[in-house]
């Protein structure tokens, strides 16, 4: 069950930056593409639950549209700041083989889904995604749209995460005639330093040209990734790399915080304590990148996320129908969203249900015949209540606590005591204003989504977060 949310968002282009305000908020916390988070689904959740659920879906009285996302994890070759679920390999016969039973795992699937439900978002994330050739992309979707219903209609989102350095403009041509008409294409940072400390060194002039081949060829938006905080950046390097960017007008861009979790991730061990820019230093490079995106026309989405204003992000957020799921945030709210793939995530009814995060788990299950479900949870009534005001707070910025109510037969006040105790520091920060009926986050706690959500997770407690999470700025 969620609620409506009224549209009430204005554009934001410049927060009141406080750096000392974020310092003193910047902690671990969950980045929320799900609540409860992904640490908290159990194990015990199996094959025979799923499907139970999708059998469920498919009763509902107004059945949901899908959205499909399928996880290609492997890379040619290594960055030293990643924290995703991907296995480095230059055999691109490994391609064929996970595209074999990635076809078994969407014939296991699609069945359990009745065919009139439409999809109407298809995302590849990796990983690098184009590690498969088009050819076998082609494949894939070819798969994907004899077994499931693609939607015909003109706002359909089939999108790819690129990496620059191993697709051409031909290769664009070849994807665009595939379907897909979204693009979101890794950066970083054009600085040689910085991609000689972070393994990924990527020449302006061939990103450049994907990004041009990507309009010639009639993609429909695309996004560029850049990350602040990483080994040897300074503010001289990163404010070219913005210039750069910019000038190149992306529909989109995200802007993520390096997250130095070594302990989890092995291949972050490679980077040296001493070239991290210290919490002053990174507060900066955040604060350069804000100041720009602004004052070249940008709206701050949330989170790290920027558009341009004709961008369909940016028009949802001011319509009230922005939707923040695994895939970040999109303007397909209403829909039932299916994994495929190792690790891959499936969001569907009041459930959460999560593929083996090991390849030859994942393997093992589709060679056997089995649906390769690792774990999952189904939401209770209060994870339910809890996920649709942290999804309020995320895409628009405030929570209708009256619309709550009346939506969940509940008196706000007494139902979120606890929670309400622990925004008053944020409102004597100005982080959060508390009219009748509504919290709202100020323009300044517009960049502490997180902090404000946290806020409303009964999760959280004393769990030792700070090992799971990364830190909010």
């Amino acid at each position: 069950m969620q609620t409506t949310t009224t549209p009430t968002v204005q554009p934001l282009r410049n927060w009141r930056f406080d750096a000392e305000l974020l310092r003193r908020y910047d902690r671990p916390g969950p980045r929320y593409t799900s609540y409860p988070t992904a640490p908290h689904f159990a194990e015990g959740f199996g094959e025979e639950d799923f499907r139970d659920i999708a059998r469920r879906s498919n009763d509902d009285p107004i059945p949901r549209q899908l959205s499909l996302y399928v996880h290609i994890p492997y890379c040619q070759s290594p960055c030293f700041y990643c924290g995703c679920n991907r296995i480095i390999t230059r055999d691109e016969a490994k391609g064929r083989i996970y595209l074999d039973r990635l076809q078994r795992e969407i014939a296991l699937v699609a069945p359990l889904f009745d065919r009139d439900r439409e999809v109407v978002q298809l995302h590849l994330g990796g990983g690098t995604p184009n590690f498969l050739s088009p050819r076998l992309l082609g494949e894939l979707v070819g798969s994907l749209a004899r077994h499931f219903s693609f939607s015909g209609a003109l706002d359909r989102d089939i999108s790819i995460e690129l990496d620059p350095r191993f697709v051409t403009p031909d290769d664009i041509g070849l994807l665009s005639a595939i379907g897909f008409n979204r693009t979101s294409l890794g950066v970083q940072d054009f600085d040689p330093a910085v991609q000689q400390a972070i393994n990924r060194e990527q020449g302006v002039d061939e990103t450049l040209a994907i990004i041009d081949a990507c309009r010639r060829f009639g993609m429909r938006s695309v996004n560029v990734d850049l990350i602040y905080g990483l080994p040897r950046q300074t503010l001289e390097g990163f404010g070219r790399t913005l210039d750069t960017v910019i000038a190149a007008r992306p529909d989109r861009l995200a802007i993520y915080g390096y997250a130095h979790m070594p302990r989890l991730f092995k291949a972050q061990r490679q980077i040296r304590d001493e070239d991290l820019p210290d919490p002053e230093a990174k507060l900066a490079l955040l604060e350069l990148a804000v100041e720009r995106l602004g004052e070249a026309g940008y709206d701050y989405i949330g989170m790290d996320h920027f558009a341009l204003p004709g961008d369909e992000l940016a028009r949802a957020q001011r319509e009230g129908s922005l939707h923040r799921n695994f895939m970040g945030y999109t303007t397909h709210a209403q829909t039932d969203l299916v994994g495929f793939g190792v690790s891959a995530i499936s969001h569907v009814g009041d459930s959460f249900t999560q593929n083996h995060r090991d390849l030859a788990g994942w393997e093992i299950a589709l060679d056997q015949g089995r649906l390769p479900i690792w774990r999952g949870l189904v939401l209770g009534r209060d994870d339910v209540l809890r996920a649709d005001l942290i999804q309020q707070l995320m895409c628009q910025g405030e929570i209708d606590t009256r619309k709550v109510e009346r939506a969940y037969g509940i008196r706000f006040g007494e139902y979120f005591s606890d929670a309400l105790a622990a925004l008053r520091p944020l409102q004597d920060d100005g982080l959060v204003q508390c009219p009748p009926g509504r919290i709202r986050a100020t323009p300044r706690g517009r960049a502490l989504l997180r902090i404000i959500a946290m806020c409303f997770d009964r999760y959280l407690g004393n769990q030792g977060e700070g090992a799971r999470y990364s830190r909010t700025i």
